[in-house]
């Protein structure tokens, strides 16, 4: 079977993503929060070669005081049913808190659901066991490889050890969502292969993959980005593993991928940062998507900002996004579609950091 002809667009293609940009419109126009990220810590006790946030043990940021968070979800619970929107608890690694079980619980009190984004160094029994009383719904975990890629991407020799005992614990874990993520390099592409073995024998039935975005420490690690040809062989060995249906593979929320949508993740791409996702960022920055690293901030609680009244009256750069048409997009006719690609992919200029429209098209004779 040959590879997927990236465009131009089949018409059964174009019939679904007409209805999924419809769809968008009135998403946007919408826009109901449905999720909230916190960035609760900016330490980590990892230092991954890709790390977007430059995260460090010792964080130049102080950790956010609970009882900050906890008068931002008041806020929201004045105005929204709490229960329909998920707190995503992120960082930095959440469990370098101690009083990480604290603050979940005082979450899940107060009628939200949560999850957490974890590296699984610090997940032993014991605080996994704290989390599940505390309301845990969902986790995710990284797997950047079998032993030696994972532990060289992450920088600790104890890495994946912790996080193979950590899927166990999950797996065993009845009614707790949980997916694996797996950052695609040029070190690992080879063993994708491998890795999928490896989670469908642990148990594992969904697994997300992304590609590295040139932001921190990854925008200088040539290590990191895939070529060409590798880019669009990621997408032809997710859309084969979905074919198989042993474990369900997914493309990260990024970048418009012309024929490759919808056989590469469970909906079409749109970047709902903004839209549906807000975040609170460990300074107190209100924000959208915690990947975004530009300054895209629309206000600040410690500078006396409520969290709803900046969600129902700003994020303006996020709802409209005719300014994306600009350098590359400009012309781009399938910009109604990919309305510029996510927001994490541009620069403090505005500027598109890369297309991944553009990157499949060059491998095409």
């Amino acid at each position: 079977m040959g590879q997927t002809k990236v465009t131009p667009l089949t018409l059964r293609r174009k019939i679904a993503l007409e209805a999924w940009r419809l769809h968008e419109h009135n998403m946007r126009k919408e826009h109901p929060l449905q999720q909230l990220f916190w960035e609760c810590t900016l330490r980590c006790n990892l230092h991954c070669r890709h790390c977007g946030s430059d995260c460090k043990v010792k964080a130049g940021q102080q950790d956010m005081p609970k009882e900050d968070f906890m008068r931002v979800l008041d806020s929201i619970a004045a105005k929204t049913d709490p229960h329909r929107v998920f707190v995503i608890v992120t960082g930095g690694e959440p469990l370098m808190r101690d009083d990480l079980e604290e603050c979940c619980a005082e979450i899940y009190r107060r009628g939200f659901p949560w999850g957490m984004v974890c590296n699984g160094l610090y997940l032993t029994r014991q605080r996994f066991d704290g989390l599940l009383r505390a309301g845990l719904h969902s986790i995710t975990i990284s797997l950047d490889g079998l032993e030696a890629d994972h532990n060289w991407m992450r920088g600790n020799p104890r890495s994946f050890d912790m996080v193979s005992q950590a899927i166990d614990m999950l797996v065993e874990t009845e009614g707790l969502v949980f997916d694996i993520v797996t950052c695609v390099n040029r070190r690992n592409y080879a063993s994708l292969g491998a890795i999928k073995e490896f989670l469908i024998a642990k148990g594992v039935a969904r697994w997300r993959l992304f590609s590295i975005f040139p932001v921190g420490r990854a925008a200088q690690d040539a290590d990191m980005r895939l070529t060409n040809e590798e880019f669009r062989g990621m997408f032809e060995f997710i859309k084969a593993t979905r074919l198989e249906g042993r474990i369900r593979a997914d493309y990260g929320c990024e970048g418009f991928l012309g024929n490759y949508e919808g056989d590469v993740r469970n909906r079409f791409f749109s970047c709902h940062a903004g839209v549906t996702v807000g975040s609170v960022m460990a300074d107190g920055t209100i924000a959208a998507c915690a990947s975004i690293r530009s300054d895209y901030g629309q206000g600040n609680i410690y500078r006396g900002d409520d969290f709803m009244e900046v969600w129902e009256s700003k994020y303006h750069p996020y709802r409209n996004r005719e300014w994306m048409r600009r350098g590359e997009c400009a012309d781009c006719k399938y910009f109604k579609y990919c309305h510029g690609n996510g927001m994490h992919l541009r620069d403090e200029n505005g500027n598109l950091l890369f297309c991944h429209l553009k990157r499949l098209q060059e491998t095409e004779s």
